[in-house]
């Protein structure tokens, strides 16, 4: 991707953030999708940004969001490259309003993510990652850092990341496998970027995500030297099936064959 198109990947997020960031400072008024996840006047508002902008930078590129989830399966498993867009994830979080709320945008390439951009608009913070050129962290005032978070993961001291709103027995199941451990709790897909960063070392998933919640985070961790494996084993893919839900997987800020192991023995490949 060229610098200047993914200076306009950022563009879009932030202003999408900055409309959420005006819900988020006001009332908070809530409906509930078929599921009863709830929806927000933040989640259309960044949506119907996003997508706008993203047709007039890249018309010949196609969309799935969160909020335009009705895309057939016979129309998607034709695209080789679209953007897969969470107009903002960590609704729970937004609600709550402690801050751990993300809008994020993927590019997705042969089912993979080739671009990631997540920001953190509470905190004025920005993840963009790249597989040409690597992950970094701006702020808002244009300060940037690379990350490389692929050095010294010990599987006697982890640091495992977790979902203030999501726990499982298969997560106490699997933190009794370790000695020494500390849970850093965190919301959406700042979760992934906290491992990009070093802060933490390990986020096994064992609830629901879909496809769109998990892109732009991975991509950050993945282009900062990190790794994202399914139940199986397998790097975790995009548009493989009808179906948008990802299974169980786990994030590692480095491969450890220790940790992996672990997490497939609790998993069972299902």
């Amino acid at each position: 991707m060229t610098n200047e198109l993914m200076e306009d990947i950022i563009r879009i997020a932030v202003k999408a953030g900055e409309r959420v960031m005006k819900i988020y400072e006001g009332d908070i008024w809530i409906e509930h999708k078929d599921d009863s996840s709830p929806l927000t006047e933040a989640d259309r508002r960044s949506h119907e940004h996003i997508v706008s902008e993203l047709k007039k930078i890249t018309p010949e590129i196609p969309i799935l969001s969160e909020e335009s989830a009705d895309i057939s399966w016979q129309e998607r498993k034709g695209w080789g490259e679209y953007w897969l867009v969470d107009p903002l994830d960590g609704t729970k979080e937004f609600i709550k309003k402690n801050g751990e709320f993300t809008v994020n945008i993927a590019l997705i390439k042969e089912n993979s993510p080739a671009t990631g951009v997540v920001v953190i608009p509470a905190q004025n913070l920005i993840y963009r990652a790249d597989i040409k050129n690597g992950s970094f962290r701006r702020d808002y005032d244009g300060r940037e850092i690379e990350l490389t978070a692929n050095n010294n993961l010990n599987a006697n001291k982890l640091k495992i990341v977790g979902s203030r709103s999501h726990q499982s027995g298969l997560m106490q199941t699997f933190v009794s496998n370790f000695e020494n451990y500390e849970i850093v709790a965190a919301g959406s897909s700042l979760k992934f970027c906290l491992l990009a960063e070093g802060k933490a070392d390990v986020y096994p998933r064992f609830g629901p995500t879909s496809e769109w919640d998990t892109a732009a985070g991975q991509c950050v961790l993945e282009c900062a030297g990190g790794v994202v494996f399914d139940n199986a084993g397998n790097k975790l893919q995009y548009n493989t099936k009808d179906s948008v839900l990802n299974p169980y997987f786990i994030a590692m800020r480095e491969y450890n064959e220790t940790v992996l192991n672990c997490f497939k023995e609790i998993v069972g490949g299902s």
